[in-house]
């Protein structure tokens, strides 16, 4: 039997422990995110997944389209002794991208979302459920669907997970019916679910397409009615949950090719409800867009520029997001002989829209 002098000691000790377990837990943490890696992708994805690694992330998240399939990119072409059949390269488009753009992130899990071009025919998505079941139906994924629903055991191309108090959702507006009733209807399930549970802090949003009516509406899920209205709908959720329930929300989309920060700070907006933190970051190597004419409303905004957003995850779970800009020379070595220092070059200083 303890003494009380003793009893004092273990339970001070045991105290001591479970802080400094606690204070360990909550040590800040980091992920990468990017997307739209056609055209060059082969070239600038390999130099995203060494900084990646550098930075420590704990993963990566791509926000879709990862070939061109409506045309060659100009990476696929590069490696083709005689000059590429159409045929050939929509059979081999998505292996190429699986080979050369995410076989690099060895040693750091690599989560996916579905863009516009993964639907270009022939591909649909029954095929990019196939083809990245790999991604998309791992242990952690399945895990998480059991808990949400015990019965539930489809695989969609919208999922979500948990780290550390914090709530990653990858959505699919990849076509105009997105969001359908019943992915609108899986979200709230989420958000509810979210919102009553005390161990989650943060929700990350991820998807290909900007919610409607940002800076970028050009392009975004304000060119099909039905995409404008869910997507509002979801962005409403999004709002009520971070008014009412004082999490906090951050929301990430590609589809545009360029980098901005900011891009809720609409007139829109502004009058309906209230601006979310968004971002945009389509520069994963595809072809550089010039900026909207209201970029100037944004906090920061930069095209004909490669990158990734490097977040980190602070200890009362809040999120710090970081632009990193890549330069030619952050190419690796091996990547630059496969492809060619002038294709290499051509990459940074050509593949643009204007």
């Amino acid at each position: 039997m303890l003494s009380a002098s003793r009893f004092a000691a273990f339970v001070f000790f045991a105290a001591f422990c479970f802080a400094a377990l606690g204070a360990q837990a909550q040590q800040p943490w980091t992920f990468a995110v990017s997307g739209d890696s056609r055209n060059c992708g082969d070239v600038v994805m390999p130099a995203i997944a060494a900084r990646a690694h550098h930075d420590q992330a704990a993963f990566y998240w791509h926000l879709g389209d990862f070939r061109a399939i409506y045309d060659f990119d100009q990476d696929y072409k590069q490696l083709s002794t005689a000059p590429p059949l159409i045929v050939d390269y929509e059979m081999n488009a998505w292996d190429d991208f699986i080979q050369n753009q995410l076989t690099p992130f060895a040693g750091t899990p690599v989560y996916l979302a579905i863009g516009n071009h993964e639907l270009i025919p022939p591909k649909t998505r029954a095929d990019y459920l196939i083809q990245f079941a790999d991604w998309l139906d791992t242990p952690e994924f399945q895990q998480q669907r059991l808990r949400d629903d015990p019965k539930d055991r489809r695989l969609r191309t919208y999922y979500h997970w948990q780290r550390g108090g914090v709530d990653f959702i990858t959505l699919d507006n990849a076509s105009a019916e997105q969001f359908d009733s019943d992915q609108l209807a899986w979200l709230e399930r989420v958000l509810d679910a979210d919102a009553k549970d005390s161990s989650i802090a943060t929700l990350v949003v991820g998807m290909h397409e900007a919610l409607p009516d940002s800076i970028s509406r050009a392009h975004s899920m304000s060119d099909s009615p039905q995409a404008e209205a869910s997507g509002r709908r979801a962005y409403s959720d999004l709002l009520k949950l971070q008014q009412a329930a004082k999490k906090n929300v951050y929301v990430l989309a590609s589809h545009s090719h360029f980098f901005m920060d900011g891009i809720f700070n609409t007139g829109y907006w502004r009058a309906n409800g209230g601006v979310l933190p968004g971002w945009i970051i389509g520069t994963a190597g595809a072809v550089r867009y010039v900026l909207p004419p209201n970029a100037s409303d944004a906090k920061a905004a930069k095209t004909n520029v490669y990158g990734y957003l490097l977040a980190t995850v602070n200890s009362d779970r809040t999120i710090d997001f970081r632009f990193h800009e890549l330069e030619e020379k952050d190419v690796p070595s091996d990547v630059v002989t496969r492809f060619s220092q002038d294709l290499v070059h051509q990459c940074f200083i050509a593949n643009r829209s204007n």
